[in-house]
């Protein structure tokens, strides 16, 4: 199934890792931002200072401080190939500062989205995870909550679609997931969350904007967990009676990494399409998860239960079992390398603006890099600081 949310199209011929390939001009893109600042006295376009800020992430530098002086060491080369009238290129202070008071968040977070929606896909099955995040470089004495974004990515391409900020002291995400899903075109995309977006009012908006989706059942939704797994007990046999016949399917993967094997065994049944209070329901699931440390050949057992509007006839269990296997991508392909790779949580930026754009840069960086076939993104880092030409190709999509 071709990728079509948001308004992404299918790839032009497959990417080799690392290929750089021809997509849309971003420096084009953020021309179109508003600059809040006054005429006079402005040295660089907000562009230039946002293209500076961008082509030091993706040659690894990711605090300001680093960033001003990375971009110092190449100031030749860059003001010639920029053709910039100034020689003395920005203080990490400027930088600082047009990401807290001059970048209009709200605006920035749009032309990015419309900025990724135009990268080439590898075509594979549309699922949207959904996943919120705390910026904790944020997280101030005054302000113990800090900045708290909710996030829709694909894993199957390693894009950002979308976020929008979370208000812990007035809201959660349960109220924000409607609104980010309603921005995005969810046709034939298959949505999952965890188990705070089990809600029925959020099912009801996926397929009436003619998408599905698939939760993981817990204790906030205590009635219909109970259901679930009252229907995969296992029978108790009666001397005399037999058992009722079931419509149980299953499937298994097993997996080795990180010194352990993990069997995932996921089993589907749609009798309680006709009884369970939920909307649009076409199947309830068992997924069971058993890990064995192969050092020590302890063993640990998992198991969870969900539902999906997706009928038997559309979801095997198989297919079923690969998208709820998805929903790590986003911490995995997402949050870790924010938190990690490029040291988000190790940033100090005591105004939430600066935290925001920070994360926008972060998401574009990242999405960038995932869908040019760089699956390790320190390696990319060391690509393109290497060649800082490669780099500035990138961004200007030659």
């Amino acid at each position: 199934m071709e990728s079509n949310t948001n308004g992404i199209q299918p790839s032009e011929p497959e990417l080799a890792s690392g290929q750089i390939i021809s997509v849309g001009n971003l420096l084009d893109y953020l021309k179109r931002l508003s600059d809040s600042r006054k005429r006079r006295g402005i040295r660089y376009a907000l562009e230039i200072l946002l293209t500076l800020f961008i082509l030091a992430k993706l040659c690894g530098q990711n605090k300001p401080y680093g960033i001003a002086d990375w971009v110092q060491q190449r100031k030749e080369y860059l003001v010639e190939v920029l053709k910039l009238k100034h020689k003395n290129l920005p203080h990490h202070s400027t930088y600082r500062r047009v990401l807290s008071e001059v970048v209009k968040v709200e605006e920035f977070e749009k032309i990015v989205a419309e900025y990724l929606a135009q990268l080439p896909c590898s075509g594979q099955e549309v699922v949207i995870v959904i996943d919120g995040k705390t910026v904790r470089g944020t997280i101030t004495r005054e302000d113990p909550f800090g900045l708290h974004l909710l996030a829709a990515y694909l894993p199957g391409e390693g894009l950002v679609l979308m976020q929008m900020v979370v208000e812990k002291e007035k809201e959660n995400e349960i109220v924000v997931a409607p609104k980010l899903l309603s921005c995005l075109d969810l046709r034939h995309a298959v949505v999952i969350g965890d188990a705070m977006h089990t809600q029925r009012q959020l099912s009801i908006q996926i397929v009436a904007s003619g998408g599905h989706f698939v939760w993981i059942v817990k204790d906030n939704q205590p009635k219909t967990r109970e259901a679930i797994e009252l229907l995969f007990a296992p029978e108790k046999s009666i001397p005399g009676f037999g058992n009722p016949p079931m419509d149980f399917q299953s499937a298994t993967t097993t997996e080795k990494q990180a010194g352990r094997l993990e069997e995932r065994t996921l089993t589907v049944s749609s009798m309680l399409n006709d009884y369970l209070d939920w909307p649009h329901l076409g199947q309830v699931f068992k997924l069971e998860r058993r890990f064995t440390y192969l050092a020590t050949g302890a063993t640990e057992h998992e198991v969870q239960y969900g539902l999906t509007d997706l009928p038997a006839k559309d979801a095997s269990p198989e297919r079923l079992l690969k998208i709820v296997r998805s929903e790590w991508g986003i911490e995995s392909g997402l949050h870790y390398r924010r938190d990690v790779t490029y040291e988000e949580d190790q940033t100090r930026m005591t105004k939430k603006s600066m935290g925001r754009a920070m994360s926008i840069i972060n998401n574009l960086v990242i999405s960038l890099l995932n869908s040019h076939g760089f699956d390790n993104h320190a390696h990319a880092h060391r690509v393109f600081d290497a060649s800082t030409g490669k780099a500035l190709a990138l961004i200007r999509g030659l």
